[in-house]
């Protein structure tokens, strides 16, 4: 496929997308652009790496709205329907909804396809890094969760609003190893965002203690 036509359905979804938060469609070009940089020496089929990328969301508010259960096993049924409307190629769509429906991180599926490899890397990549560090403050303040509670231990799990900023980093975050991604580029990518959310945890606690 061109890439008017991948321009055509980035303007064709924006509907589907919260206008601001964690998961507006910001997250979804990063995403893409992280997608496009890992698969450069994977030998995947671009047509179902950018089309499940581009639509890997598109039940993301439906979901946090309370209006499906799961926006992995929606988006792609949702994706299967829009593209069925396009001249998208007809065989690869089963792949592009196989990769949106094993995206999600928290369910742990397995991708059976290289390119759903692809996908799951890439989004992953989103949940470390400076950007991820903004994202955890901007999510929490908006829930009113507190920044830092010495007294309110990390859970095993994420805890959401039981919790605080801080311990999201230790019960979901620094458990995104470098090691767990599937792509060369990818596990590239990830040791140095790991870093970087490492020394900033370490920084913080210092300075919360008043050591630096």
């Amino acid at each position: 496929m061109n890439e008017k036509f991948f321009d055509e359905l980035k303007e064709k979804i924006q509907p589907y997308f919260e206008k601001g938060g964690s998961h507006e469609f910001s997250h979804t070009e990063r995403v893409y652009n992280l997608a496009m940089e890992i698969s450069k020496d994977e030998g995947a089929d671009m047509d179902i790496v950018k089309a499940a990328v581009l639509l890997h969301d598109i039940a993301r508010h439906s979901e946090d709205k309370g209006e499906v259960e799961c926006h992995a096993e929606s988006g792609a049924k949702m994706a299967k329907e829009i593209l069925e409307k396009t001249d998208f190629p007809k065989d690869k769509i089963e792949n592009v909804c196989h990769s949106i429906s094993v995206h999600r991180y928290s369910k742990k599926l397995k991708a059976e396809i290289k390119e759903a490899e692809i996908l799951q890397d890439a989004d992953r990549l989103d949940a470390l890094g400076a950007i991820t560090i903004a994202r955890i403050f901007m999510y929490n303040g908006m829930r009113g969760n507190k920044l830092h509670d010495v007294n309110i231990k990390p859970g095993k799990e994420y805890l959401g609003q039981e919790s605080t900023a801080i311990n999201h980093f230790y019960e979901k975050i620094i458990k995104i190893k470098p090691e767990t991604f599937k792509t060369k580029r990818a596990r590239q990518i990830a040791k140095e965002r790991y870093g970087f959310v490492q020394k900033f945890l370490k920084q913080f606690k210092e300075e919360w203690e008043g050591k630096k």
